[in-house]
């Protein structure tokens, strides 16, 4: 899966490569993300039970379908494999997985066992299909926003943010459950995920990629744990079933919410090779209160943080994630997108000419 060429970023035995998540797999779609100079996509998959994510682009057509009941088969992920490398780039993953797959396990409820038989098949497709990195989080959705009332950035483009205070009651149980769940259930429900699907996950020769939760504020929103708000419990995560086929979706921006050194994070599971992959944003701000914004603004230095990669040899692909809106977007903020993708091979490259 390695791209070898110039925009490779390959130095050293770094191989740093900028990459896209993107839903829509239409030839136009796909020719934009070559313009760019971008090598890996990551796509975005139309879930059958549709997630109130503003991230995503509402293009449902020619995208993957994956959900409860809907796993694509190795026939429809080695097509989407080969529509992508046709347009000149590398299919090198789906982004995450959706949450009708992984609530019931989460929670412990009835259909937690298909819902795991579902998982191990879609692992072991991807594996046929030469699809090498699965994302996934564990994370409720639609319990509490992901996100408050958004804020002005530089010249009127808009960026997401999320304000604790704006919540009237963070504690208050959503009407979909009836009672509090508490972290041990949760660690136990997430132990059985590990144990069951990782096995899987060796045996097709495909990397699970954990992403924090979002935003990572309190251990419980809604009466429901967020289990993956810290790096302690990120540890604990990679050391319940250890795999050399389990690492981070490493969101340089989670990170940045919570307060933490961002290249310390990076130093930390860079050395032991559990980072898959990198989301590269960044917000100004900390929880309780934050706001996303530019790639060249924030709290940590995008240099900075690109040379970390490079000393730790870092060998993967990082991708914008949440990127601000900007005067004539669309729905998947190509014009931002595209600043993004550019701004980023540029350091990308200065890194490289440095060493």
């Amino acid at each position: 899966m390695e791209n070898k060429d110039k925009n490779s970023g390959t130095c050293d035995g770094a191989n740093i490569r900028v990459g896209v998540r993107t839903r829509a797999l239409s030839m136009a779609r796909l020719r934009y993300i070559k313009q760019l100079g971008a090598t890996d996509l990551f796509v975005d998959h139309a879930d059958t039970q549709e997630e109130p994510d503003e991230f995503n682009d509402r293009d449902g057509t020619d995208t993957l379908v994956v959900g409860r009941d809907a796993i694509p088969t190795v026939t429809e992920l080695r097509a989407a494999r080969e529509r992508v490398e046709d347009a000149g780039l590398t299919l090198t993953g789906i982004q995450s997985l959706p949450f009708s797959l992984y609530g019931d396990i989460m929670f412990g409820r009835d259909g937690a066992d298909e819902a795991l038989d579902q998982i191990t098949t879609l692992v072991s497709n991807l594996g046929a299909a030469e699809i090498p990195i699965l994302g996934y989080q564990w994370n409720p959705r639609g319990v509490v926003p992901m996100r408050t009332t958004p804020t002005e950035l530089r010249g009127g483009a808009v960026g997401t943010a999320f304000n604790l205070n704006e919540l009237d009651d963070p504690h208050q149980l959503p009407p979909e459950l009836d009672r509090e769940y508490t972290e041990t259930e949760f660690w136990e429900n997430y132990r059985t995920f590990l144990e069951t699907v990782l096995p899987v996950a060796e045996e097709a020769g495909v990397k699970l990629a954990l992403h924090p939760v979002d935003p990572p504020v309190l251990e419980s929103l809604g009466g429901i744990p967020r289990l993956f708000r810290n790096v302690e419990n990120f540890e604990r995560a990679m050391e319940i079933v250890p795999s050399d086929n389990h690492g981070l979706k490493l969101c340089l921006g989670c990170f940045s919410q919570m307060g933490e050194d961002v290249y310390q994070v990076l130093h930390r599971f860079g050395r032991r090779d559990k980072i898959v992959f990198v989301h590269f944003r960044d917000v100004e701000g900390e929880v309780p209160r934050f706001n996303e914004t530019f790639v060249d603004e924030g709290n940590f230095s995008t240099i900075k943080a690109l040379r970390v990669m490079h000393d730790i040899g870092f060998n993967g692909v990082i991708i914008p994630d949440h990127v601000p809106k900007m005067v004539g977007d669309d729905d998947w903020r190509h014009r931002a997108r595209g600043f993004t993708v550019g701004y980023l091979r540029g350091v990308v490259e200065t890194v490289q000419s440095e060493h």
